[in-house]
């Protein structure tokens, strides 16, 4: 198993415990000098925030471990393609490295949309795409269908 594998497996970890709280399974680590420095998940329906996505919650533990708002020698990697605004959050953090699982065609700024780290901001983040997308694709896919059938443990 790679690094990147090892980090991405850690963010499952993290996707697999949103659905089991009832949220949409994103797991999210960031990580500094082989060093986890924030985790986050899914948390919209618990806080009733719809600001509340694995990697704003990531970004926050990592400012405040670090002490910093600037994340530069950090990388993050999460289990879905971020949204437009945490592709947004990841640009103001200063995150030079994303990694994520799955293509999201219906909400991802990396590419399945739009690749907003295309346009002309300072300091876009390399991104690569794919990290274990099939076990991030499917803890997906396993929640959305339950959730179709009205599993009470898969939603509100």
């Amino acid at each position: 198993m790679t690094d990147h594998e090892r980090y991405m497996s850690l963010a499952l970890a993290l996707a697999e415990e949103a659905a089991a709280a009832g949220e949409v399974p994103v797991g999210c680590v960031i990580v500094r000098a082989g060093q986890v420095v924030g985790r986050g998940r899914n948390r919209r329906e618990e806080k009733q925030s719809a600001l509340s996505h694995a990697e704003t919650e990531a970004i926050a533990m990592a400012n405040r471990a670090l002490g910093s708002w600037r994340l530069e020698d950090c990388a993050l990697y999460v289990t879905l393609e971020p949204c437009p605004m945490c592709a947004g959050a990841i640009l103001n953090a200063r995150i030079p490295r994303v990694f994520y699982g799955a293509r999201d065609p219906a909400m991802g700024a990396c590419g399945g949309v739009l690749n907003l780290y295309m346009e002309d901001f300072p300091g876009t983040p390399a991104l690569v795409g794919g990290i274990l997308a099939e076990p991030c694709r499917q803890v997906l896919s396993d929640f959305f269908r339950r959730l179709r059938r009205g599993a009470p443990e898969a939603g509100r």
